[in-house]
């Protein structure tokens, strides 16, 4: 019997899914991610156009979260105004691999799903 990524008796924030999850989860941070992959050096203000539906504070918000979970960089100029760009870290890179077979994944099957609604 294969080994699950979610054991019984196990709970899911114990396991590297639920870690995973944890990093990646909630609404914006893998749009974050994937325009980031897109663009490689991105601006503040122009993440928050490609995004659109982000406010300020919660674009904010998952860029720090980003950062201090080491998938993202944020690369401050010493320039008046300030400058802040922000790309993958190694570590965000990695995680492409992954968004990319759920885009295909997504691709795939949205079909099947709206044929059936």
């Amino acid at each position: 019997m294969p080994e699950t990524c979610v054991p019984t008796g196990v709970k899911l924030k114990d396991t590297g899914f639920g870690y995973t999850l944890s990093l990646i989860g909630g609404k914006y941070k893998m749009i974050i991610m994937y325009w980031l992959s897109e663009n490689k050096v991105i601006r503040f203000n122009e993440l928050q156009r490609c995004i659109g539906t982000i406010s300020f504070k919660t674009l904010s918000l998952m860029l720090k979260e980003l950062e201090a979970d080491d998938l993202i960089i944020r690369t401050e100029f010493p320039q008046v105004p300030p400058k802040v760009e922000y790309s993958l870290s190694e570590r965000g890179l990695s995680l492409i691999p992954i968004l990319d077979m759920m885009c295909e994944w997504g691709e795939k099957n949205a079909d099947l799903d709206l044929d059936t609604i």
